[in-house]
């Protein structure tokens, strides 16, 4: 049995970097999913139009997310929503967010832990803090000698690709992404990428995940909605390795379970 844990900030935040390899390994009966996310979503902006309020929007987010998994063909085995203030779990004492977390994580003791580096992909507070406080939760698994805790990745776009998305994005006259702002996708250096997984064959259950966040394509979405350029775009899912460190000019690794004794 081999236990992939992703912890996230946000409802949809799950869709775009771990759906394809969750879907991957949807079929293997050896394979447990975990998904913890910190918050329901309910800061999010409310699509025009769409039958939501900032008091409801919570409620719907967690039920989109469920339907996004189902879409995917694979739900999670656990699920666990933390319930904490969107756009403000940069305010959480750290220590009180490590803790919440450990306590999941010591339960499950994954073989791999997928959350967000640094950067926060998008440079959000509650992604950096998620992914901060994961790390720090994580680290205590690998202290404590019990089973699990095999390898941390962090999900990342690699710069070259961050690039070549911008040139098409304003190719065709959509906003490009300044990766100095706040909420705006940025990459990391190419040869940090330590993991870069091949998607294409499932890709169209990895758009149908993100077609469930219907309160969120205005966000998610350039409209109008173009599939089949998003099917092209999800071909791919990188990351970083953060633990353990791995050593310069090491073969990049093609599965999140890639090179992990005893799994396959």
């Amino acid at each position: 049995m081999v236990t992939f844990a992703g912890v996230f900030a946000h409802p949809d935040d799950d869709a775009y970097g771990i759906a394809g390899t969750v879907a991957l390994h949807a079929d293997d009966p050896d394979f447990r999913f975990v998904l913890i996310h910190a918050t329901d979503g309910e800061g999010g902006d409310i699509l025009p139009g769409f039958d939501a309020t900032p008091e409801t929007l919570g409620s719907i987010r967690r039920a989109e997310d469920e339907a996004g998994w189902r879409a995917v063909g694979r739900a999670p085995d656990r699920h666990e929503w933390l319930a904490l203030p969107d756009g403000g779990v940069e305010g959480v004492p750290a220590a009180e967010l490590v803790d919440t977390i450990w306590t999941i994580l010591e339960e499950e003791r994954p073989t791999v832990v997928c959350t967000f580096g640094p950067d926060g992909i998008f440079g959000h507070p509650d992604h950096i803090a998620v992914g901060a406080a994961t790390d720090a939760a994580f680290a205590q698994g690998v202290a404590d000698g019990g089973p699990g805790f095999r390898r941390l990745v962090h999900g990342v776009i690699p710069q070259t690709v961050f690039e070549r998305w911008n040139a098409q994005r304003a190719a065709v006259g959509l906003p490009v992404f300044d990766p100095t702002a706040i909420y705006h996708m940025r990459g990391v250096p190419d040869r940090t990428v330590d993991i870069a997984v091949d998607t294409s064959s499932v890709a169209d259950r990895t758009v149908a995940g993100l077609l469930e966040h219907r309160s969120q394509h205005h966000v998610i979405f350039d409209y109008p909605i173009d599939v089949d350029r998003w099917r092209s775009v999800l071909t791919r899912e990188w990351h970083t390795i953060a633990w353990p460190p791995r050593g310069a000019g090491i073969r990049r690794l093609t599965d999140v379970f890639d090179g992990i004794a005893g799994t396959t």
